[in-house]
């Protein structure tokens, strides 16, 4: 197994829940003390990260609803336990998989990844989770694979949103092989050291930290390995819009919105747009997945 990827991100950049609520106490006292004009981009990035509250209460999970806080409202309903993955395709050891016997074989570490949006607002998040590499070994990858498909659970008597035709149900995203075995790919267990919320797509879902949010597919269920390019459910919805590689890219804007600049959730008072950062950050890490290609075609 190759050197597992070192973080550049700490608690620095994601405060602990008790530090979140303290904030605001600092930051009535500096109003008083005529000190927020003064306080700059580096003190506002201590004091506004993400809390549990910010990354749980606002997100987009279409199945549960269209806006930000339909998934916290309506995802208590979802069945977690037990739960199962089926792993199929191009692979040597196909199956259903426990969801404790998979995690059984797998070593659960923290990373905390910038996490960008396509509507161009960002957060930064202490993800638990493994390397999908790791399960992928675990099942054998067959020489011939090239692709990751991956699906979403689709329940609907339990997902009031699957219930319109927002999207081809049930969810469905995919990565090239390249990128699924690369070491910032993850598949998140936990948030703060706790299990991802149903909102959040528990009890596992994907996270690929240099590709805009969408690509992060929740509540996962199905992954298969195939040797064709698989279908996405927002390319298929809108082709023009949502490629199949969605890159965070300054440099390509959204036919709805600029991507050069994106709004970090949760910086109250210091609230500020930033500079978009070229593959959300982890340009060093992954730029050479994609070399000689052209990123504005390949979007």
């Amino acid at each position: 197994m190759a050197n597992r990827w070192q973080n550049d991100l700490t608690f620095s950049d994601v405060t602990p829940e008790a530090v979140f609520f303290n904030r605001r106490k600092f930051i009535t006292g500096a109003a008083g003390l005529g000190l927020s004009a003064l306080a700059g981009p580096a003190l506002a990035d201590k004091l506004e990260p993400n809390s549990w509250q910010e990354i749980t209460s606002y997100n987009n999970y279409y199945e549960f609803g269209t806006r930000k806080e339909d998934p916290a409202k309506y995802a208590g309903a979802l069945t977690t336990e037990p739960w199962s993955v089926k792993i199929d395709g191009l692979v040597e050891r196909p199956g259903d998989y426990d969801l404790q016997d998979i995690l059984s074989e797998m070593t659960i570490e923290e990373r905390i990844y910038r996490f960008r949006c396509v509507e161009a607002w960002s957060m930064v998040v202490p993800w638990n989770g493994f390397e999908l590499a790791d399960l992928l070994d675990m099942v054998g990858v067959r020489p011939e694979a090239r692709y990751v498909a991956f699906e979403t659970l689709y329940r609907p008597e339990e997902m009031p949103g699957t219930r319109f035709p927002v999207l081809d149900w049930p969810y469905r995203e995919g990565l090239r092989l390249d990128e699924a075995l690369h070491p910032l790919t993850l598949i998140a267990t936990g948030i703060y050291g706790k299990p991802v919320p149903k909102q959040n797509g528990a009890p596992l879902r994907l996270v690929v930290p240099w590709k805009y949010g969408f690509k992060s597919i929740k509540s996962i269920v199905r992954i298969t390995l195939t040797d064709t390019q698989p279908p996405t459910s927002w390319n298929m919805s809108i082709p023009n819009e949502y490629g199949f590689y969605s890159n965070v890219n300054p440099n390509v804007d959204h036919p709805r919105w600029s991507q050069a600049t994106e709004r970090r959730i949760g910086g109250g008072l210091f609230s500020r747009r930033v500079p978009t950062l070229m593959f959300n950050g982890y340009e060093n890490e992954v730029a050479g997945l994609y070399d000689g290609m052209d990123l504005a075609k390949n979007y």
